[in-house]
């Protein structure tokens, strides 16, 4: 009886844990801002099954995303209970998107946007309406030129070369005073190789203030990284 009693009192902890992690997927909970910045090469080169429209990629970072996360596991939240995007971006704040934060792979930059603040957007709504998102994201884009950084500590596009982990982040950390987190895909054709292909930088919970990225997860260990 005793033993019933201890099974069924884990089931109900169990099943009460479940249930708030599943509540909190969606209810809008979180501790910081990741704001994801990628290079357009890696993200064509590694989507095979769907070519990028545009046979040579952008040369410089674009925006992927600004998503809302949690320390205990930065996937969450994500499509929470908010107002949906509407075309209501000005003519000015998309022009300034359309440099910043392209669709990379189909063109189709209103749709990569739309998806964007319906899965992640929605969750900081009560710090950021849309309008807010989209401007505050551009903004960071703008202070922070992770191309220009790159480039200024002799970090380019080479075919040949590759640099360590540290190689990359020291320079972004030297400018932003905080550290950064990259992640990188796999080389297709040499599966123990890896490329760059983002750089997070990240942001309070109102998304004004720099903090230091608290994972290191991302990009292999001891395995040189290429930026092609």
């Amino acid at each position: 009886m005793a033993m019933l009693k201890s099974s069924l009192a884990f089931l109900v902890l169990a099943s009460a844990f479940f249930l708030c992690f599943i509540m909190s997927i969606g209810d809008g909970s979180y501790d910081y801002f990741q704001f994801v910045q990628q290079w357009p090469p890696t993200n064509c080169r590694v989507h095979i099954k769907q070519p990028c429209s545009n046979p040579r990629p952008l040369q410089y970072f674009t925006i992927h995303g600004l998503w809302p996360s949690n320390y205990s596991n930065p996937t969450i939240p994500s499509n929470c209970t908010g107002p949906q995007f509407k075309k209501i971006l000005s003519p000015q704040l998309r022009s300034s998107l359309m440099r910043s934060w392209p669709d990379v792979e189909s063109g189709n930059d209103t749709r990569f946007w739309a998806g964007e603040w319906n899965k992640h957007g929605t969750c900081s709504e009560q710090t950021l309406n849309q309008m807010q998102y989209f401007d505050r994201s551009h903004q960071m884009w703008s202070s922070f030129n992770i191309t220009k950084i790159l480039k200024n500590a002799s970090i380019v596009p080479h075919p040949t070369q590759t640099w360590k982990y540290s190689d990359i982040v020291s320079p972004i950390k030297k400018v932003t005073q905080t550290t950064p987190l990259l992640r990188c895909k796999r080389d297709p054709a040499k599966p123990k190789s890896q490329f760059l292909h983002e750089v997070v930088l990240c942001y309070e919970y109102h998304a004004l203030q720099l903090i230091d990225c608290n994972r290191t997860a991302g990009c292999w260990n001891n395995v040189d990284i290429k930026f092609q």
